[in-house]
């Protein structure tokens, strides 16, 4: 593992980390336990169902499952859904964890008949993990090396059949062996307006929270297309709504307390204004190379490119080319800067 693999590794520890106590038992409250209840991506629900029956009417294991799609979409509650629907037991662990082919060699001797594997960031185990897995995904089997040098020799183990579910955010990452070994792959893609609404209203009804119509669509349609993120401003306008207000999430304070943390009106938040501002007034517009534009911000690249960049290309602010970022008009205009104004820090006409 190479020194800027564990720093990357550290550092979606503590994106994972960030949330509270308080934050996590929200987060648990209001995750969705079936598929009724999980609202959005309606073909990827409808395919797992089909799936999911199949394997119980002919009694076979589910087939290992891949999950893709950017931050925040609902790749683990799925898979937590998909258990619970199997009526089987989920364990769950993430790739960064995994360090040696022993770590996920205790996992797997331990599983049961039909009990599923969730392993997150999955695009991030080491290699010789990755093969380790390959076996033990299609023959149910571990090979165990033992002893050193001429004397050593392979012991397979076999283990019951599971399944295996992966999550993952850049599946360019994960090799093509390792992608041929799912026999479902669930691309998640970013939400409606329409269906962040209904996410806030049924996220407030189970926490007590009240809330308007208004209130709701206001956070909804500043939540960046994500139902991670909508749940957390809705946690956070509630405090405004108690402190500033009357207790009550409406339109008046969801747009005050947005605007106070940062969220303007097409979801960008302050990270995200800084990416722009940096192509825009530090490099012309653009085009600039991805690790410039983190170390202008004092961010990291795999930060940048998983959780900023996805929103701001599908939103049309900028646009990846052969050379680099550039910013769009779309970007100019929001942020109120004229192509034809000087750079202040070059003295270049953009």
């Amino acid at each position: 593992m190479t020194k800027k693999d564990t720093y990357e590794d550290k550092r979606q520890k503590e994106l994972r980390d960030k949330e509270l106590p308080e934050e996590k038992d929200f987060t648990s409250r209001i995750r969705p336990k079936t598929f009724d209840e999980f609202v959005g991506q309606t073909k990827v629900k409808e395919n797992l169902k089909v799936f999911i029956q199949s394997a119980r009417k002919l009694s076979e294991t589910l087939d290992h499952t891949l999950f893709t799609g950017p931050p925040g979409l609902g790749k683990t509650t799925l898979a937590h859904i998909i258990a619970r629907e199997l009526g089987t037991d989920i364990i769950t662990t993430s790739g960064p964890v995994i360090e040696k082919p022993g770590d996920l060699a205790g996992m797997l001797t331990k599983l049961r008949k039909n009990q599923i594997l969730f392993i997150d960031e999955i695009h991030r185990i080491p290699k010789v993990v990755e093969e380790f897995l390959y076996s033990a995904m299609e023959e149910y089997r571990l090979d165990i090396m033992v002893e050193q040098g001429p004397a050593a020799r392979s012991i397979p183990i076999r283990i019951e059949k599971f399944t295996l579910i992966g999550a993952t955010t850049r599946q360019g990452l994960i090799s093509s062996p390792m992608l041929d070994r799912f026999g479902i792959n669930c691309h998640l893609d970013y939400y409606t307006t329409g269906n962040l609404v209904d996410i806030v209203k049924r996220a407030a009804g189970i926490v007590n929270i009240k809330i308007t119509e208004e209130g709701a669509y206001e956070i909804a349609r500043r939540s960046r297309a994500t139902p991670r993120i909508a749940n957390r401003l809705l946690r956070r306008v509630r405090d405004f709504a108690v402190v500033k207000g009357n207790g009550i999430v409406d339109k008046e304070i969801s747009e005050y307390a947005l605007e106070s943390l940062g969220v303007d009106n097409f979801g960008l938040d302050n990270t995200d204004k800084k990416i722009l501002e940096t192509i825009i007034n530090k490099y012309n517009g653009g085009p600039v190379g991805l690790n410039t534009i983190a170390a202008s911000i004092s961010e990291d690249p795999g930060t940048v490119e998983e959780v900023y960049e996805p929103f701001l290309l599908i939103e049309g602010f900028i646009q990846r080319t052969p050379k680099g970022r550039e910013a769009t008009d779309i970007a100019y205009k929001h942020l109120g800067i004229s192509k034809n104004v000087k750079n202040k820090d070059t003295g270049t006409l953009f």
